[in-house]
């Protein structure tokens, strides 16, 4: 059975194909913030179906998927969905949207050259209604996470617990204010039974590739492996696979995180520093990302997966981003707020990057490259002063996770009526 550690200070693994591998073992190198247990045994977490509101059981073929948000991320899982002949019905908040792309197929805003299926019916700007409502398959999210807890507030008395849509939530943010992630503003607004079953796709995903069908993976998590199936077996397609995992918590946060990290490329390219300073940011960036999550309460593996390093480098190095856009025009040394009102779509990252400075400070994280995208963005420091500063710190440990970890998570845990052993089964299991 379960073993608790020698003398190893970290160690981790992960469940491949029902086997077991042993991610690392380091000795005296990296410092991990609670005891992670030998392993003698296969064991998985369950949880009795008495305690979670399941979704409804999805279709084989043919669902009816209703997606709020006719954005470019939206827009092309909505192509995604009616490809796969799915009954895809888009939400979008302007008129002119609905009444264009019903009229010709086109979304006039967002991916304006790609010609949707005929399986897509905008609807909108209204919410749809509780009959409507109940008789969908999905309800998928793609609106900003600042506007999320309107809209689910708004949704709440139409979602019938007995007869529960399977639920999707592709946003990547942290709620300015509140400093919440989408799984507490889905406790808030819907209560902990419908937070717990909730499901999130997140990983490197660019809009115009995945309406071009070219070759994308994602991560797919939730604390209920059965709701995270029924996401993955709902998107999965010979060029768009999936990977289901346990830890909504470091998916989120690696979502929200990675977009500040991708404005502090953009300056540097638009600085005009080179690859070496490039890789310099996505290293050191993945290395903050991992503390911050660590910290937080999540699993250290969930950054190393395509949600985390994957989106992370895919966001850092190229100008399809907007928020690497925005920080290469900043280090361009044009103003924020000239930027964001000629953007043209929401750059998560900027509001995003007010909830990280807070939850940096509560934690006590040593993030250098995060404060100096803050001090940037809100304190309007120079660009090149930035730089220099960062590169004029002392020298400093390479890898080291945080002494403690798993605070806030804890908090979020209590909301949702799960307790601390129950959220390390989930989120660091012992097979």
């Amino acid at each position: 059975m379960i073993q608790g550690p020698s003398n190893w200070q970290w160690a981790g693994a992960f469940n491949h194909n029902d086997g077991v591998s042993l991610v690392c073992m380091l000795k005296n190198t990296l410092r991990f913030p609670f005891p992670f247990p030998r392993i003698t045994s296969l064991q998985r977490p369950s949880f009795s179906r008495t305690s979670m509101a399941f979704s409804k059981p999805q279709p084989e073929s043919n669902s009816k998927v209703l997606i709020f948000g006719a954005g470019n991320f939206g827009s092309c899982l909505a192509s995604h969905l009616g490809d796969a002949q799915h009954d895809v019905y888009m939400w979008a908040r302007e008129e002119y949207i609905v009444k264009h792309f019903n009229l010709y197929h086109r979304n006039p805003s967002y991916l304006t050259d790609h010609v949707f299926p005929s399986t897509i019916t905008a609807v909108g700007p209204a919410l749809p209604d509780k009959a409507f409502i109940n008789e969908v398959d999905v309800l998928l999210f793609a609106i900003p996470t600042q506007f999320l807890r309107s809209t689910l507030r708004t949704l709440r008395p139409s979602l019938d617990l007995d007869n529960l849509p399977l639920l999707i939530f592709v946003n990547k943010g942290i709620e300015v204010g509140t400093n919440a992630l989408t799984l507490e503003i889905i406790a808030d607004t819907c209560g902990p039974e419908i937070a717990k079953v909730a499901t999130f796709i997140s990983g490197p995903s660019f809009a115009k590739e995945i309406v071009e069908r070219q070759p994308t993976s994602v991560s797919v998590a939730s604390f209920s492996e059965e709701e995270a199936n029924k996401a993955a077996n709902l998107f999965h397609q010979p060029h768009f696979r999936c990977y289901t995992g346990v830890d909504p918590i470091g998916i989120e946060l690696s979502g929200a995180l990675k977009n500040v990290y991708a404005i502090a490329s953009g300056m540097s390219d638009g600085l005009g520093y080179l690859n070496n300073t490039r890789a310099m940011i996505i290293t050191r960036g993945l290395s903050e990302m991992t503390c911050v999550g660590t910290a937080y309460g999540a699993s250290p593996l969930t950054f190393l997966g395509l949600a985390g390093v994957g989106d992370l480098f895919l966001t850092c190095s190229s100008s399809n981003s907007r928020n690497y856009t925005v920080g290469y025009r900043l280090g361009q040394g044009e103003k924020l707020d000239v930027i964001m009102s000629t953007l043209g779509s929401v750059a998560e990252g900027v509001p995003t990057t007010k909830g990280v400075k807070k939850i940096i400070e509560e934690l006590g994280i040593n993030a250098p490259i995060a404060n100096a995208v803050y001090d940037v963005l809100f304190n309007e420091k120079d660009t090149r002063l930035a730089v220099r500063e960062l590169m004029e710190l002392p020298p400093s440990r390479e890898l080291e996770l945080p002494p403690t970890a798993g605070g806030p998570s804890r908090r979020l845990l209590k909301k949702l009526g799960l307790d601390t052993e129950q959220l390390m089964e989930i989120m660091h299991p012992r097979f």
